[in-house]
Parts: structure tokens; C-alpha cells; sequence
């Protein structure tokens, strides 16, 4: 077995590892076999993805929710890799993964490694959002039975440096995208090319490493993962079993400065509340305003934009009753005395200010008497994807802004942290270019 850094630095600790990738001449395409992260993949994406490739990662991933579902995981893991439809890199390495759109006009690039796991205090990972148990067991189960880390956590990361010490590990990557052919290089369905490059060079492995040593880094995104991180953890060393792979854990960390994320909003969807009843009882608290009938998502989403610029606002949206079409109702203005009343003692105000707290807090909580849980506040990325689910079901979509880059810093700056499921920072990496097990000799 590799020997793992030791723990006597505090902040960001980088191990190369032996990737697991997928052998191009098993599977129909790479692009066929990898998917979104978990977390964002609808029924219907799903099913897209399980017929694109018989060995696409999501049967992995999401391998359903029977009894023995983890374990079936597990067994499929252990079928693809003996049958080489998976194979195992023959040498540790980083791994450096570009995202770009040309549409739209953006790139990415970082670098997939292993990170030391432990407090945000000694491995200088700091969690932003909290995270519901139940999805925190799902993944450290799954992750428990297959003895691996399926998906990257996604880390960002301040590169700025007060002076120079040599080159920092984004433009360490840059050189390499710039000058070497890639490992894999293919484009999927939303337009996005992916590259991926294996950086084997001991030395050139070192030089990012030294340039992250010390850091800290923000989860963007695989809250979930990581608190599933660090459960198993604590599992296999109240085990006896010590030290030993389990103490890291799979990430894609990128620059902030050299490549400013996208922050996007979540939204939710509430099955057990009819909308018009949602905006009646909302103006006990909020000024209302029925958008008219013939308004669209786009314009009822310029409304919010608008509304969002002076202060909390949300957008209510359900089934109309004519035609299959929407209805949209625009909150702003919370009362600020129900505003304070409804905040949990002891958090600060800038956790008071954000629109996810008063969401959380106020109009769910307090004005609608529903608390947040898995089963009551379901949750979608897409403000049209919500909108569709909710008229679907006669329920009520609350569409909100995102938040603030600048606030969510200042919120894990201070030790405190969102709501879950607050923030979708972007672009995330796509999951099954590379996997990393527990052995042989990670």
C-alpha cells in the first residue's frame, strides 16, 4: 500500500492514486459511460444514461433502492475491473480535467487527486452547507460496500499568492493542457468537451502539491460525499483498523482566481402545498404580487432578478388551471420582526440576511409550518424543471436567486454553514473519468 503524507501539517494535503478508468475498446464511448454527479440526475436523465452504455457509471452511482442494492454495486465494481472493462492506472498519478463550452464561452481546469480528510481546522477543507443524515448514510454505504470513491468531491481554492514562490499549480496545469495531448478527450450531449491528462511525474506531482500545501479549500459541491468521508473514516478506525486509505478522499480541485466558479440557485418543490394557498399564507409575511396570467418562466424569472437586486424575494410558482399553464407569485419584502423571530439563537447576521436562511426559517418554517426533511422538500436544480414538477403535482415550486459567492465565503470563513442544498456551484466534474478504490495500492 502507498504511504500516505503524514498528518503533522495542518491545510490542504494532496496524494496521487491509481485512477480507474474505463478500457475505450469495452464500452460503446466514454462519453457513453459517464454521467452528471448523483445528486442532479432526474428519473428520466437516468434512463437516458442506463441505455446510452450497459456499463454506464450511474449503475454504480445510483444502483437503486433495494436491500441489496450497495452490495449489487459492489459486485458490478468488481465484474468491470476483472473483465478490464475498468482498468487500473499502473502508477499513482494526478489527474488534470478541463471543462469547456465554446457556446458559452467558459473553461475550467483542475487538478483530480486525493485529499487528506479531517477538520476544517487540520485538513483545511471547509463545508459550507449542511446535509441531511439520510443522504450522508446512502453515500458512506455505498461507498462502504464498493471499498471506493465513485465521484469527486469538487473543491475551490484562493490561488493568490502575496509574493511569488515559483509557478502555482494552475499555471502548472495550463503549461501541461497547453503542450500535451490528452488522456481522454471526448464531448457530451450539453456541448461540453472534457480533456483529462495523467501527470505521473513525480516531480511535477510534487510542484502542485507544495503550491496547494497549507491552502484551504471550500466544497462546492459533495457536501454529502464529504461528511460520507469522513463517517467512514471514523468507521473503519473505531474498527482498530488505524490509519489507512479510508483517511482520504477523492477531489477535483480548481483555482477560484484562475477560474472564478458559477454559482447557480436550488430550488424546491413542496408536495403537500397547493400554491394559491401557499400565496395566501405567504402574505402574513411577505408583500405578494400575482404576476399576470399570461407571464411566462422567463419573464416571471426577470421579475425575481429584479426583486433579488433590493433584497430577499422568491418566486412561487404551481398549476394555473387553464391550459396546463403556470402561475407565478413574487414575495419580497419580508417583515423583518417575523424575519428575527424566526432565526435560530446564536447565528449571525450575516447567516440571518441570506435568502436561503429566511426560506428555511421564515416562510417554510414559520409561515407554512413545514419543516425541511427529504420526504416534505423535495429538491431540483432547474427552475423549469420545478416549475413542470410541481404543476405536475399540484404542489408549490419556490424559485429562488442564487446566493452570493462573497456571503457563502463569509459564512464557512466564520465556521457556520447554509442551509442544505443552498448553492450549485459550477461547472461540476462530470463522474466516470475517473474512480479511485481502496486497493490494491492506492
Amino acid at each position: 500500500m502507498q504511504t500516505f503524507p503524514s498528518d503533522s501539517d495542518s491545510g490542504l494535503v494532496l496524494a496521487p492514486f491509481r485512477g480507474i478508468r474505463y478500457a475505450r475498446d469495452r464500452v460503446s464511448g466514454i462519453a457513453n459511460v459517464t454521467s452528471p454527479p448523483y445528486d442532479v440526475i432526474s428519473g428520466g436523465i437516468l434512463e437516458h444514461l442506463r441505455a446510452a452504455d450497459p456499463h454506464n457509471v450511474v449503475r454504480l452511482i445510483l444502483p437503486g433502492a433495494s436491500a441489496d442494492s450497495n452490495q449489487a454495486a459492489a459486485r458490478l465494481l468488481r465484474e468491470w475491473l476483472s473483465a478490464g472493462v475498468l482498468i487500473r492506472d499502473r502508477v499513482p498519478a494526478l489527474y488534470l480535467y478541463e471543462q469547456a463550452d465554446a457556446a458559452a464561452a467558459w473553461l475550467q481546469r483542475g487538478v483530480i487527486s486525493l485529499v487528506r480528510l479531517g477538520s476544517p481546522e487540520s485538513a483545511g477543507i471547509l463545508p459550507h452547507e449542511g446535509v441531511m443524515p439520510g443522504l450522508v448514510a446512502d453515500r458512506r454505504m455505498l461507498m462502504a460496500a464498493t471499498q471506493a470513491n465513485l465521484e469527486p468531491i469538487f473543491l475551490i481554492y484562493d490561488g493568490e499568492r502575496a509574493e511569488p514562490a515559483g509557478r502555482t499549480a494552475a499555471e502548472i496545469i495550463d503549461k501541461i493542457a497547453a503542450e500535451r495531448t490528452p488522456l481522454v478527450s471526448i464531448t457530451t450531449e450539453d456541448g461540453v468537451t472534457h480533456r483529462l491528462w495523467r501527470l505521473g511525474d513525480p516531480a511535477e506531482q510534487a510542484a502542485i502539491a507544495a503550491d496547494l500545501a497549507g491552502r484551504r479549500a471550500l466544497i462546492a459541491d459533495g457536501h454529502h460525499r464529504y461528511a460520507a468521508y469522513l463517517e467512514l473514516q471514523a468507521e473503519m478506525r473505531a474498527t482498530g483498523l488505524g490509519s489507512g486509505p479510508w483517511d482520504y478522499g477523492l477531489a477535483f480541485l480548481v483555482d477560484s482566481d484562475a477560474y472564478p466558479p458559477r454559482l447557480g440557485a436550488i430550488h424546491r418543490v413542496l408536495p403537500g402545498l397547493q400554491p394559491e394557498r401557499a400565496a395566501e399564507l405567504a402574505k402574513a409575511a411577505f408583500t405578494v404580487q400575482d404576476l399576470p396570467d399570461d407571464s411566462g418562466l422567463a419573464d416571471a424569472l426577470g421579475h425575481l432578478a429584479v426583486a433579488g437586486r433590493e433584497g430577499t424575494a422568491f418566486l412561487l410558482a404551481g398549476d394555473g388551471g387553464s391550459c396546463g399553464a403556470s402561475r407565478f407569485w413574487l414575495l419580497t419584502d419580508p417583515d423583518p420582526a417575523q424575519v428575527a423571530a424566526s432565526m435560530p439563537a446564536g447565528v449571525s447576521a450575516a447567516w440571518r440576511c441570506l435568502d436561503a436562511s429566511v426560506l428555511q426559517q421564515l416562510l417554510m418554517g414559520r409561515v407554512w409550518g413545514i419543516a425541511d426533511s427529504e420526504r416534505d422538500v423535495l429538491i431540483n436544480h432547474d427552475a423549469a424543471d420545478a416549475v413542470r414538477a410541481a404543476s405536475g403535482m399540484g404542489a408549490t415550486a419556490v424559485i429562488s436567486n442564487p446566493l452570493s459567492f462573497g456571503a457563502v465565503i463569509q459564512i464557512a470563513a466564520q465556521g457556520e454553514r447554509v442551509p442544505r442544498k443552498s448553492t450549485s456551484f459550477g461547472p461540476k466534474p462530470r463522474t466516470g473519468l475517473v474512480l479511485r478504490t481502496f486497493g490494491p495500492a492506492d
